[in-house]
């Protein structure tokens, strides 16, 4: 079955898709190559194309990832490989992201290995290598390249290329980006305005982090700040749901990482939009052109207004400077999506959604693995897991439980993700998991670091608030505490591999 078929099966394959990329950036019908049209990227001078323009060939007959398996990577693997081309790659360990990869065509290994690298990848003038900032510079297979001179992009770059073709509809921001941009994504595809999307996560209503179009001028992509990678982008509207400091071993400073944000805003294109979270430490610095509305869930261009909570729903009504809409009902029912919702309405409203089409679209969607993501929902017992990582997702998320279950035992187990958010943040940390009844802190997952001296989960425990029921625990502890019990509702948290056991905690707590 063909990739739009899994998506839309009421949608016919009537005609090939266009590659998005076969227009980048050259708007004067001559050819380009990819090594050309990436130095036009994220630059003053580049040339601010008309979406229709001339195809383009940029010449690429293999693309070679390193670090496959990373959410954002695979969705740009799919777009390749449904663009007929050859796909390769490396990535640490298997998993379920790259088995699926495999089943579609790409030609994937495991060992950091320059001699398993696919033939077809090995033509320096026709491959295109792509990788994710995670990768050490000294990955021998990246060396190889560099050294062999393949032209080399990391993933923002490539998207920024898409960003300069269609009308990139962006969301930006410390949390909330994976939600927002998902929801978006569904409520164009849903709608005749339709989207192509490059998303941080695995939606339930397609199974993939990818969607594409065979007609709209729109992409929906999630801007990452880490890395600076978002400075590649130039939005045509654009979404920043938070400014919380975070990356701070990249930043340096909570004012460097506002300053990112800044500079961010400042690439949203003349005639475009900023949609910008209320209350935010950092000030856009637009261009000239560029329309700048605010957004929250109380107050703001686009608010809520009649929020209704109750019987396992919530309904409100939009309030829009492009028309208000009653009776919005959410799909996923926690409160966090209340200001998810607004955001990815606003986007929709700005790409010419209807009315009828936006409210139908945001009462079946349908959430993404791993925000928010009920694997057991009982009278009895609830079991979420969530990708929250950052003192302020945490707040949020179990803000938004409390709500769902205020008179109820709350269990939390955390897996901090990376040694330098834990030593920067474990105060925060610390407060935000005090919202929860009881906390069992695993060890740090390091992710792409080396361990700190005295930087270990315990600086959190330590600082919880008196009184709370707390322990620390190896990951292979983590199904006999589920085991003992004690909890009307268990939430495991983290961006670590803490979610490889939510297969083996749904099956004890349904046993």
């Amino acid at each position: 079955m063909s990739h739009l078929s899994t998506i839309n099966p009421e949608r016919p394959a009537e005609q090939q898709p266009v590659s998005p990329l076969e227009n980048a950036p050259r708007c004067d019908g001559q050819r380009t190559t990819l090594r050309q049209a990436s130095h036009h990227v994220a630059t003053d001078d580049a040339p601010q194309c008309d979406k229709t323009a001339p195809d383009a060939s940029l010449g690429i007959k293999a693309v070679y990832f390193v670090g496959i398996g990373g959410i954002g990577m695979s969705a740009l693997a799919r777009y390749f490989l449904h663009q007929g081309i050859v796909v390769g790659g490396y990535d640490k360990t298997p998993s379920e992201l790259t088995e699926k990869l495999r089943q579609e065509g790409a030609d994937i290994h495991y060992e950091e290995n320059v001699g398993l690298i696919p033939t077809a990848c090995l033509e320096r003038e026709q491959t295109l290598v792509i990788y994710t900032p995670a990768i050490p510079a000294e990955h021998a297979e990246l060396v190889y390249f560099r050294q062999n001179g393949f032209e080399i992009q990391k993933r923002a770059q490539v998207l920024g290329l898409l960003t300069r073709s269609l009308k990139g509809l962006c969301v930006a921001g410390t949390h909330g980006k994976t939600t927002t941009s998902s929801m978006a994504a569904h409520l164009l595809h849903q709608s005749h305005v339709d989207c192509n999307a490059f998303l941080g996560g695995i939606t339930k209503n397609y199974g993939t982090n990818y969607i594409l179009s065979q007609h709209s001028p729109y992409v929906v992509i999630e801007a990452d700040e880490f890395d600076r990678s978002f400075h590649w982008l130039s939005p045509y509207a654009s979404v920043i749901t938070a400014t919380d400091a975070d990356h701070l071993d990249i930043y340096g400073t909570e004012e460097a990482y506002l300053e990112s944000f800044r500079h961010y805003s400042s690439l949203i294109q003349p005639g475009g939009f900023l949609i910008l979270h209320t209350g935010l430490k950092m000030q856009p610095a637009t261009q000239d052109g560029v329309t700048t509305y605010t957004y929250s869930q109380d107050q703001g261009d686009f608010h809520a207004e009649h929020i209704r909570i109750g019987h396992g729903e919530i309904v409100f009504d939009l309030v829009s400077p492009f028309g208000n809409i009653a009776d919005i009902q959410l799909g996923v029912p926690v409160a966090v999506n209340i200001e998810n919702g607004i955001a990815a309405m606003a986007l929709a409203q700005v790409a010419g959604a209807g009315e009828d089409e936006i409210r139908s679209a945001m009462a079946s969607f349908r959430g993404v693995d791993r925000r928010f993501d009920f694997h057991v929902r009982t009278d009895r017992m609830a079991y979420l897991s969530d990708y929250a990582h950052h003192p302020a997702e945490i707040r949020q998320s179990l803000i938004s439980i409390r709500q769902l279950y205020e008179d109820r035992r709350i269990k939390v187990i955390f897996q901090p993700h990376l040694y330098t958010r834990t030593r920067d943040f474990y105060r925060e940390f610390a407060e935000a998991l005090s919202l929860a009844d009881d906390v069992a802190l695993v060890d740090i997952y390091p992710a792409r670091e080396e361990p700190i001296p005295g930087v270990t989960s315990k600086l959190i425990y330590d600082n919880l608030r008196p009184g709370i029921d707390r322990c620390m625990c190896r990951k292979d502890e983590v199904l006999d505490i589920v085991r003992q019990g004690g909890f009307d509702v268990l939430v495991t948290l983290g961006a670590g591999d803490i979610e490889n056991y939510a297969d083996e905690i749904t099956k004890i707590l349904t046993a």
